[in-house]
C-alpha cells in the first residue's frame, strides 16, 4: 500500500510517502511558511500534489496517515477518519493548541483535495492509554479531572510503540515480555517505563511540557513558581511563552541546539556545561525511578535525534547510572549506524541500547493496517 504520511503544523506540512510492503521511502519533504508565502493548508496540499506527480512517476496514493498529537482519553488506537473524528480532534484542541487544530486542518484539506482516499489518524497519546491510574492521576481535586480532563496523557507514543518491540527483538525476546526504560531525546524529550511491552509511566503529562529538560521547554518546575510570577504581573500567555519557548537548554546555555551546546562546552563554556549537566542529571533520575517502576529493566534504550546521535550526552547520562551496575563501552558508544546496537560493556548489569526510531514508518504501517480492516469503507465527511 502506498501511504502518504502527513505531520501538519500551524505553519508547515511535513510529508513522506511510504510503500508499506517494502518499507521503501519514495518521497519526503516539507512545505513551510503556511499563512505567509503559502496561504493555507489547502494551498499546501496543491503544492504537495504537484510535487508528488513528479516524484511518484504516475503512482497513486492509497491512503493518508496523519500524526495527531493529542487523542485525549477517547482514542487508544489509530482510527479511520470521518467527520465526527475530525470534530473530536478539534474538541481536544485546548489540550494541544499548537498541534490539534493544524492536524484537523490538514485532514480537511486532504479530504477536499482527494475525497475518496481513506485517511487514518494516529495519536501520539494512544500508546500511553495503558498507564495505570496511580501513574496518570495528579493529586488534584477530582472535579478538575472530571470537568477539564486534567491527568497525565504522555506523548511520543508513536515512537515508543516502534522502539519498544524493536528493542525486544534485539534482545531476542517477545515484545510482550519486554521490561525497559526508553528515552526519546530530541528538541522535545521524554522517557517512558515499559513493562510487558506496555507503557506504565512516562515523563510528559497533561501537556508535553512536563518532565525532562528540553530544547526550549523547562520540564519539571515547582508549580509555586508560576503562582509567584503571576503575582509579579506575568499573565497566562507570558507564562506559556516562558515555559515552552524561553526555558530548557535555551535558558541555561543561550541556545537550544544540542550540537552547538556540546561544541560550546568542549570549548570551555561553563553555561553550556551546566546545561548538559542539568539535563543529564534529570534524565538519570528518571531512568533510576523507572527502573524501579518496571521491576528491573532489561534494557535502557536511547532513541530519536539526540538519543541516536549524541554520544557525549549519552555518556553524561550513563556515567551517573553506575549504582545500577550499568557500564558504558566507550568505543561502542562512539560508533554510528542505522541499526539497533548495544553500547554497554558485556559485564553491564543492564544492557544500554541505541534503537533508531521511525515514526513515519510506524504511522504508515498503522494506516495500512486500519485501511485493510475497513476495505469496504472510505473516509466519509
Amino acid at each position: 500500500m502506498l501511504v502518504l504520511v502527513i505531520n501538519s503544523g500551524s505553519s508547515s506540512l511535513k510529508y513522506q510517502v511510504r510503500e508499506t510492503n517494502t518499507q521503501e521511502l519514495l518521497a519526503k519533504g516539507i512545505i513551510d511558511r503556511i499563512g505567509d508565502v503559502v496561504p493555507d493548508h489547502a494551498s499546501a496540499l496543491e503544492e504537495l500534489s504537484s510535487r508528488l506527480r513528479d516524484e511518484l512517476d504516475g503512482r497513486t496514493i492509497d491512503a493518508v496517515g496523519h500524526r495527531v498529537v493529542h487523542g485525549g482519553e477517547r482514542f487508544s488506537e489509530p482510527v479511520l477518519v470521518n467527520n465526527e473524528i475530525v470534530r473530536s480532534i478539534e474538541r481536544l484542541s485546548p489540550l494541544a493548541p499548537l498541534h490539534n487544530p493544524a492536524s484537523a486542518m490538514g485532514i480537511r484539506a486532504v479530504h477536499d483535495k482527494w475525497p475518496k482516499i481513506p485517511q487514518v489518524a494516529v495519536f501520539d497519546t494512544a500508546f500511553h492509554r495503558t498507564l495505570p491510574e496511580h501513574a496518570w492521576r495528579y493529586a488534584l481535586p477530582d472535579s478538575l479531572y472530571r470537568r477539564h480532563g486534567i491527568r497525565r496523557y504522555g506523548f511520543h507514543g508513536t515512537s515508543y510503540a516502534y522502539v519498544a518491540p524493536a528493542a525486544a527483538r534485539f534482545l531476542g525476546i517477545e515484545p510482550a515480555e519486554f521490561d525497559g526504560v526508553i528515552a526519546h531525546l530530541g528538541n522535545g524529550a521524554s522517557v517512558a517505563a515499559i513493562k510487558g511491552g506496555r507503557s506504565i509511566d512516562t515523563s510528559m503529562g497533561f501537556t508535553p511540557l512536563e518532565g525532562l529538560v528540553m530544547g526550549t521547554r523547562s520540564g519539571d518546575v515547582d508549580p509555586s513558581i508560576l503562582i509567584f510570577l503571576a503575582r509579579q504581573g506575568y499573565d497566562a500567555d507570558a507564562l506559556d511563552n516562558l515555559l515552552n519557548r524561553e526555558s530548557g537548554l535555551r535558558a541555561l546555555a543561550g541556545e537550544s541546539d544540542m550540537r552547538g551546546i556540546e561544541e560550546a562546552a568542549d570549548n570551555g563554556n561553563e553555561q553550556a556545561r551546566l546545561a548538559l549537566t542539568v539535563a543529564a542529571y534529570r534524565l538519570a533520575k528518571y531512568i533510576g525511578g523507572y527502573h524501579v517502576a518496571v521491576g528491573g529493566a532489561q534494557a535502557v534504550v536511547f532513541t530519536a535525534g539526540i538519543g541516536e546521535n549524541g554520544w557525549s550526552f549519552r555518556q553524561l547520562v550513563v556515567d551517573q547510572l553506575g549504582p545500577l551496575g550499568i557500564r558504558l563501552d566507550t568505543e561502542a558508544n562512539l560508533a554510528t549506524g542505522k541499526q539497533a546496537r548495544r553500547i554497554s560493556t558485556p559485564d553491564s548489569a543492564i544492557p544500554v541500547l541505541v534503537v533508531p526510531t521511525d515514526e513515519e514508518e510506524a504511522i504508515a504501517e498503522a494506516t495500512a493496517a486500519v485501511v485493510e480492516r475497513h476495505t469496504e469503507s472510505a473516509a466519509t465527511f
